[in-house]
Formats: C-alpha cells, structure tokens, sequence
C-alpha cells in the first residue's frame, strides 16, 4: 500500500502519556470519527511487547475506519502488527535500509528539517516527509525549530508530499498559509483535548482554510 496524497490531511501522531489503555483508544477512535486521516502510534517508553500489543489494539481501530497506521522508529513493531507504515527520524535507521527490509508495498515516512535531509530521504526512498518542528511542543521528544520558508523550499526541492509538524492547533496553523503542504501532523491539539473528535474537526476546518 503506497500513500494517497488525501490521506495526510490531518496526520495525529499519538501519545499515551498518563493515560490508560482504554482512555488512549477512545480518544483515538474519537479522533478518527472527527477527521483523522492517518494515524502514528509513538511510544517511546514501552517495551517491545507493550509497544505491539498497543500497536495492535490501535491497529484494529483504524483498520476500521479505513485509516493507515504508522508504527514509530520501530520496523519490527510495524511488521509483527502488520501496519501500514513505519516512520523515520533523522536517528533511525537510514530509509533505504528500512526500505529493503520492510518491502517496496510499505509506506515510509521520514521526518526532515533541511532541503537536503529531505532530497536524501526522497532519493531513498521515503513515500513523504514530516517537515519541522514549525513551533515548540510540550512533547518530550527533542525538537529543532524549522521555519515557515524552509519548509516551502522542501515542497519545492521534491515530488513527494510533505506535513508540517510541531506545535501546530486550531489557532496558529494559519502561519502555514501559501505553503503547499499535504497536511498537518499534530499530538497535543488531539490526544491533550478534552474532545478530540471536536478538535479533529476543527483542525480539518482549519487547514481546508488554508
């Protein structure tokens, strides 16, 4: 399965930080009726069995409603799971090698913050590019700012759709304007909502605005 451009309209990438399982999958399935076009399962703190038996568990959830899952950093998670994808960070393994284990009917992803880390990721082989962070997030994972210019000369520099991630809402997303993005990746806007499918919605309204 390759990735339709309209799948990345509105990217979340997850969290379960302080939350139980059944509270998680509830806002995620909450999420996915709001709007949610494609889902990354990140854990960074769980082992390995954890991480899959969650990764399963979100699988069935967006299996249902027609969603691609994506499994964080982790091939194997992604395989054992039968996920749709597996995204990459600038410390991950490089795409061509993920590419040649996980098989050429996979989506790859890859995060960038540079024209040339992106051309690097589209030359081997990557189906689309998270571009930031475009704002600081409350995430614990380390970001680096990319600005609003970057990112549109990374639209430019290659044929493969891209998202802008990082810090992204309903309220200032509108810096975006005039970039031609695929999407928007977000974590806190839905998993820190008090309704997620609301703020799904919202955040579909918001970039159909762009």
């Amino acid at each position: 399965m390759r990735l339709d451009r309209e799948k990345l309209r509105l990217y979340l990438v997850t969290d379960s930080t302080g939350l139980s399982d059944e509270c998680f999958l509830h806002k995620i399935e909450e999420a996915l009726i709001g709007g949610v076009t494609i889902v990354q399962i990140r854990e960074k703190d769980k082992s390995t069995r954890e991480y899959m038996e969650l990764a399963a568990k979100v699988h069935e959830l967006t299996k249902k409603y027609n969603v691609p899952l994506i499994v964080d950093d982790r091939i194997d998670v992604a395989m054992a799971i039968d996920a749709e994808g597996v995204h990459l960070g600038q410390s991950d393994m490089p795409v061509d090698i993920a590419r040649a284990i996980i098989g050429e009917n996979k989506i790859i992803g890859a995060t960038t913050k540079t024209v040339e880390q992106a051309k690097e990721a589209y030359e081997k082989g990557a189906d689309y590019l998270g571009v930031g962070a475009i704002y600081p997030t409350t995430t614990k994972v380390k970001t680096i700012l990319t600005s609003v210019d970057t990112l549109k000369d990374i639209c430019a520099a290659v044929p493969i759709p891209a998202n802008a991630i990082g810090g992204l809402n309903r309220d200032n997303m509108q810096i975006l304007k005039g970039a031609p993005i695929a999407g928007i990746c977000v974590v806190s806007a839905i998993m820190k909502s008090d309704d997620p499918r609301k703020a799904a919605e919202g955040l579909v309204e918001g970039f159909l605005a762009l």
